[in-house]
């Protein structure tokens, strides 16, 4: 039987720490929307995905506080008080939303409604836009077109809320920027590109020896744009990731990437191409009589133990492709040697899953354009690195361990790096 609801008990996991922060510092700007919510005839359609819970529970604090004033430590004082919290569900659509509404109570005559939870509770559909709009770093001009005869009956002018967005969103950015890594032992760095509008930003995220990831950085651009790529590494060495030492690199496969690699980290580091894009990149010169048998071939390849079998099988498959579809065999040859990093270091096979692709941060990515899909208009590259920045932070919040980072500890002696384990190795053998 098909539910008529939902209930979405990880939406906190999925709020913006940005605007999480942001309405704490700035509570006051959010009151005239408090008020907008309990008068409307409409209120919210799905903004949980939008916004998160702690937006909304914040709402519901400011419309307790205008009944009660603020909470506050010691003896209660005036008519109405805090009662403490209650479980409640709001009805957003065709979903119900647990929330922790606040409880007050009149000391003569009981229990007292809080408005903005009443009204949240009954009503659906205007509050998605704005809060949207406020909560997802849309630009000031969609925010004009959505809301146009709202700014100013709720008291805020829409500079006001752009120029808080951007100052928010900038926070953001400076923040990434100035992270520093001398004290995370990165072993592994994946880097991307990804498209908003028509700008471009090159991501890289990174993995350490506790097979945690990280957000490393962004800069505009493409993969393909050398000194796009150039800054992006030359600023993580600025911040103090090490350059004298080896990391295995994961990318697409863009010759400019690699170039820069090479001239910031060295040319002796190691690089492992992303299979998925090889793949893709073939089949689209193959008719689709030829796909399936192609791919089968080429995943069994890359499941070989040695580089010299795996490089053995893919040179039969070019031979065999290049009688009819000789682009598809010249896809396939290039970059061949870098299909086949994993098994020439000898990488543990448990980590193959997450070394052969770029798929770590392919991943995020999806979350990252999940969060700024509102945004209809991109005005400049300074804006796409603010809210991409925002958004990269917020989707790190949900970052796991990579699958087999239990092995990690041989990759990590495999590029040089001295481990606890080896430490102690060292000790032993000192001791006898």
């Amino acid at each position: 039987m098909k539910k008529e609801y939902q209930i979405l008990t990880r939406a906190e996991h999925e709020a913006a720490s940005v605007i999480k922060q942001f309405c704490q510092a700035n509570g006051q700007i959010l009151l005239p929307i408090v008020e907008m919510i309990e008068s409307a005839s409409q209120v919210v359609n799905s903004v949980v995905h939008e916004v998160g819970l702690q937006m909304i529970q914040l709402l519901l604090v400011l419309s307790a506080e205008q009944i009660a004033g603020p909470r506050t430590q010691g003896k209660a004082s005036g008519d109405i008080r805090w009662y403490g919290t209650q479980s409640g569900r709001i009805g957003l659509a065709d979903r119900k939303v647990e929330v922790k509404r606040p409880r007050l109570r009149h000391k003569t005559e009981g229990e007292v409604k809080v408005p903005a939870y009443e009204a949240l509770r009954k009503d659906v559909g205007v509050g998605q836009h704005m809060l949207a709009a406020l909560m997802r770093g849309v630009s000031t001009r969609e925010y004009g077109e959505v809301l146009p005869e709202m700014a100013a009956s709720v008291g805020i002018s829409k500079s006001a809320v752009s120029r808080q967005a951007i100052e928010a969103s900038a926070e953001k950015l400076k923040e990434l920027q100035e992270r520093r890594w001398d004290g995370t032992e990165i072993l592994i760095l994946y880097i991307d590109g990804q498209r908003f509008g028509p700008h471009h930003i090159i991501s890289a995220v990174g993995v350490d020896i506790e097979g945690k990831k990280h957000i490393l950085g962004i800069e505009a651009g493409a993969t393909e744009n050398a000194g796009a790529v150039k800054r992006l590494l030359t600023r993580l060495r600025e911040q103090g990731l090490p350059t004298d030492r080896k990391y295995l690199f994961v990318i697409d496969g863009a010759k400019a990437l690699r170039a820069a690699i090479d001239e910031v980290f060295g040319t002796e580091q190691p690089v492992q191409r992303c299979r998925n894009h090889k793949m893709r990149n073939v089949l689209e010169e193959l008719p689709d009589e030829q796909k399936g048998q192609t791919l089968n071939l080429m995943r069994a390849a890359w499941k070989v133990t040695t580089a010299e079998e795996g490089e053995k099988r893919i040179e039969q498959l070019a031979r065999f492709l290049e009688r009819d579809h000789e682009s598809a065999a010249r896809s396939l040859r290039e970059g061949m040697a870098e299909m086949f990093t994993l098994q020439r270091l000898h990488i543990p096979k448990s980590l193959h899953p997450c070394l052969g692709t770029t798929n770590i941060i392919e991943s995020p990515q999806s979350g990252v354009q999940a969060r700024t899909g509102n945004v209809t208009r991109w005005r400049d590259a300074d804006m796409v690195q603010r809210w991409v920045a925002s958004a990269w932070l917020v989707t790190e919040t949900n970052f796991r361990r990579i699958i087999g980072y239990r092995d990690l500890w041989s990759l990590a002696a495999i590029l040089g790096r001295e481990t606890k384990i080896q430490k102690n190795v060292c000790k032993s053998e000192k001791v006898a």
